[in-house]
């Protein structure tokens, strides 16, 4: 893991990966760099010398980077085969093609589709909206919906009368970053609900000053969803859980096998 600067969120989120990988037994590693002491130039040099370490199995360049660095030009030095978050634009691409199959889908929208699968929730035919187009949640998301039969409108920053999408769909599937953004009342009674955002809100009654929420107006919304994922501790947990996966995978290729775990997300994107 290339962890760059002292962003709170970006460290959390890195020990969650640390404390996972050490429960299942995976060595992780993680090049912590000072925001002021690196240049685009000094990150794709390291990725490289990553790239080229065969006791390297993935590779995650943990976003975002300083403003100052070109985080397009880092991540795209990451191999395909050690790509292990999905971020690659082979990866993204081949999750649009119908029949073909990415290195490793997008850890994100991968989790979401486990989640999914867990529950038993049936795709096929429903009405499904996606909150937000990111190239690493919503996109590939609404494409791996779309491959498992459902319909799917994709609503962004310039999308009017986003209430009227909410109010008909089957699956609401929230991955804008504003809190709460989604009203309980929106919702269509039974309708599944998929929780991606991550909020900190100011709370003075919590020790630390502020709590978390997702997208979703949760205790509104769980009135009316057959189904809801809880922020903090829903989808945050099956992304880790899908990016260990992908590590095992990727460990697996590099010796000329396919493990069980390749066989049934393979099953999962459809």
């Amino acid at each position: 893991v290339v962890l760059v600067g002292e962003r709170g969120d970006s460290a959390t989120y890195v020990r969650m990966k640390e404390a996972a990988a050490a429960e299942c037994g995976i060595e992780c590693r993680v090049e912590r760099l000072a925001a002021d002491g690196v240049t685009t130039d000094s990150l794709v040099a390291l990725v490289d010398k990553l790239a080229a370490d065969s006791t390297v199995d993935g590779i995650i360049v943990q976003l975002p980077l300083p403003d100052h660095v070109n985080a397009t030009a880092v991540v795209d030095r990451v191999p395909t085969q050690k790509d292990v978050d999905g971020f690659q634009p082979e990866s993204l691409g081949l999750v649009a093609l119908r029949g073909r199959l990415p290195p490793f889908a997008p850890c994100t929208p991968a989790g979401v589709l486990a989640l999914l699968a867990a529950y038993e929730v049936d795709l096929c035919g429903k009405d499904a909206v996606v909150l937000g187009r990111s190239a690493i949640v919503g996109t590939p998301l609404a494409l791996m919906l779309t491959r498992r039969g459902a319909t799917v409108t994709v609503c962004h920053s310039q999308t009017r009368d986003v209430e009227s999408h909410v109010r008909r769909a089957d699956l609401v599937v929230a991955a804008i970053g504003k809190p709460e953004f989604v009203r309980g009342e929106w919702l269509k009674p039974g309708c599944v609900v998929v929780d991606v955002g991550t909020n900190a809100v100011d709370d003075a009654t919590r020790k630390r000053g502020y709590r978390l929420v997702g997208d979703v107006e949760y205790k509104a919304a769980r009135e009316r969803a057959s189904l809801i994922t809880p922020v903090p501790g829903g989808v945050g947990p099956m992304t880790v859980a899908t990016l260990l996966k992908h590590v095992v995978i990727a460990a697996a290729r590099a010796q000329g096998k396919q493990t069980e775990l390749e066989e049934d997300e393979n099953k999962l994107i459809g």
